[in-house]
């Protein structure tokens, strides 16, 4: 149920005139002799996991990768509900929106209730209550800091989410991940949020990266599709939704250790 392999590399070896061999050459023996499906099913995956391209640059989606914060996403969203009156009338399917941003949550719930309460004090509210539950919980998910502690000295990584930048600078001040991104991007910075590219052809921008060599690493369907419109490798891990739900991204896996083992030789 994975997506495709990942794409050939695009090395210095390959662009200085390298035979026909190219990567495949370049691989380790191991994974050139294991070249069939029915072979590379014996190594536990659907194809043996491409030791990979040299991309120029690694982009972190927020809630859901770096932090397991889509279930306090949704605890909050229901605080200020509850607090207004819609507790049990709002409506809302919250893991449609995993991905999405608050401003569209609100959007579309003021578009059915009409309620007296403005966009800007319900984001407020929200806001308010999730910093309040991130604070307490810190649900950094395990294995992520040591995978960016490893990845950063190689790649100049990115975080761009959905959120906005008061949600993302609570996340950020969590065990001092700020130190290990040169930018981030909110919804806030683009026209358009995720399914859109604009989120991740941002951060490319940021980083000076051409978006066919930035990989993104993704844990919704919104994300997945935006990284492949924006023509980047995307990389989606499954820790909100199953992996048919994330079958159209270049490559699904289950752990960080798997991330780790397609980013690094």
């Amino acid at each position: 149920m994975e997506g495709a392999p990942l794409p050939s590399p695009l090395p210095a070896r390959a662009s200085q005139g390298e035979g026909a061999g190219g990567f495949r050459d370049a691989l380790p023996f191991r994974l050139r002799r294991k070249s069939t499906v029915a072979q590379a099913e014996a190594c536990g995956y659907n194809r043996c996991p491409t030791v990979l391209k040299q991309f120029q640059a690694i982009i972190f989606d927020m809630d859901g990768v770096v932090v397991d914060s889509e279930p306090l996403h949704e605890r909050a969203f229901r605080e200020v509900l509850e607090e207004i009156g819609y507790a049990r009338s709002h409506g809302i399917d919250f893991a449609a929106y995993y991905g999405k941003s608050d401003l569209v949550v609100w959007r579309d719930f003021i578009a059915r209730h009409r309620p007296p309460h403005s966009l800007a004090e319900l984001l407020a509210r929200k806001e308010e209550k999730f910093a309040a539950l991130l604070q307490r919980e810190e649900p950094i998910f395990k294995g992520l800091p040591e995978l960016l502690e490893k990845l950063s000295p190689g790649y100049p990584l990115a975080l761009a989410s959905g959120s906005r930048h008061p949600t993302i600078n609570a996340v950020l001040d969590l065990r001092g991940l700020r130190r290990f991104f040169r930018a981030v991007v909110s919804s806030e910075d683009v026209e358009h949020g995720k399914p859109a590219p604009d989120i991740f052809l941002r951060a490319a921008e940021l980083l000076a990266a051409a978006p066919n060599v930035c990989c993104v690493i993704e844990d919704s369907s919104a994300g997945v599709e935006a990284g492949l419109a924006a023509g980047m490798t995307v990389i989606a891990i499954t820790n909100s939704l199953p992996i048919e739900k994330l079958a159209r991204a270049t490559k699904v896996v289950r752990t960080y250790g798997e991330i780790e083992s397609l980013l690094l030789p």
